[in-house]
């Protein structure tokens, strides 16, 4: 399926937060600057965003996830029935539990996907986190509110990340990507993470298996941010042929096998965007040695089922990014030179 609507210079959504915006949230979390102060002042870092990057002449753009405090807030802000304990995991991100039922009142992101949408003639990209990722790391067993298992939250959730990709859709946005880094557990054998992969599965399939979707739209999936290990070859085909989204969002920093493997994976009738470019380190990734691996994949899968983008977020987290704002200006001028290097004007 070659990907016909041109997304090919991607990105993964989050983008390093301006210190002004910052500084906002700091103060509206102080109690000096209400509600629609912290919004006006979101509005004006998003429009600086979508500036930032049509200047750069990629392929899609997004609001830089400048509302959210990290990937998963689009759901855990927004959807009541979720308890923040004031704990961080492992990855310093803030630690929640699913301690009600879900009551979602209306639009989580679309509306202001939208609102990015209007902004450019760039093609506007929503980020969401997967219900079953979602289901994973809030589901508490020790306090499980009024959910069973981890399954039944999971599928509750599909519903609702099923709905808001509807509403994007209906919206006019083409291209949304979920985000599902606990696959790596099953790609890369390491036993099974809350969920069994076949559960996560069908937890994320109830969420983009849509009915009359247009042609016109794609669906990706991140399941991993870097191949840590050998493959386990059986789950990654199982994982990319089973799950119905259109696009591998994959790691492709070095060409190791492990990254070939991935790629491998892959079916012939989806698309894979190849993560070229680190985000957490400053210097810029040698051009002839990622032509060199951009021709491997070009023997692994055809190139016009091909994106290119960074590996992953520049600042998953607010606030915590690891490079600087001119360095994220040349690490995704990068991906659109190597982009251009391979598919030339055409894009």
């Amino acid at each position: 399926m070659a990907d016909t609507y041109k997304f090919r210079i991607d990105h993964h959504g989050s983008l390093i937060r301006p210190a002004e915006l910052l500084g906002a949230r700091a103060r509206h979390a102080a109690g000096e600057l209400d509600a629609a102060g912290l919004r006006a002042a979101e509005d004006e870092a998003i429009a600086d965003a979508v500036r930032f990057q049509r200047r750069l002449s990629l392929a899609v753009v997004t609001d830089g996830e400048f509302r959210r405090e990290d990937p998963r807030g689009a759901i855990l802000e927004n959807v009541g029935g979720f308890h923040r304990t004031g704990e961080t995991d492992g990855h310093g991100l803030p630690v929640w539990t699913a301690s009600g039922e879900l009551t979602s009142d209306g639009p989580l992101i679309a509306d202001d996907v939208a609102a990015v949408a209007a902004q450019t003639a760039i093609a506007a990209k929503a980020t969401l986190p997967s219900p079953a990722y979602l289901a994973a790391r809030t589901f508490d067993p020790g306090a499980p509110g009024p959910w069973k298992s981890a399954t039944e939250l999971g599928e509750a959730l599909a519903e609702i990340i099923r709905a808001e990709i509807e509403r994007l859709i209906a919206r006019g946005v083409r291209l949304i990507q979920l985000g599902n880094p606990a696959y790596a557990r099953s790609l890369f054998g390491r036993g099974e993470d809350v969920l069994t992969l076949a559960e996560s599965i069908a937890i994320d399939t109830l969420a983009v298996d849509l009915a009359g979707k247009p042609g016109d739209v794609r669906i990706g999936l991140s399941p991993t941010h870097r191949a840590s290990g050998a493959v386990d070859r059986a789950a990654a085909e199982r994982l990319f042929g089973e799950l119905p989204v259109d696009r591998w969002v994959l790691p492709y920093l070095t060409g190791s096998e492990a990254e070939r493997d991935l790629l491998r994976a892959v079916p012939a009738d989806r698309d894979a965007c190849l993560g070229i470019v680190d985000p957490a380190v400053p210097e810029l990734e040698d051009v002839d040695a990622i032509m060199d691996r951009m021709d491997v994949a070009a023997e692994l899968k055809d190139i016009e089922d091909i994106a290119v983008s960074p590996s992953r977020g520049f600042s998953d987290l607010a606030g915590a990014p690891a490079i600087g704002f001119d360095d994220q200006r040349r690490k995704l001028i990068h991906v659109e030179t190597i982009a251009r290097m391979c598919w030339g004007n055409e894009l």
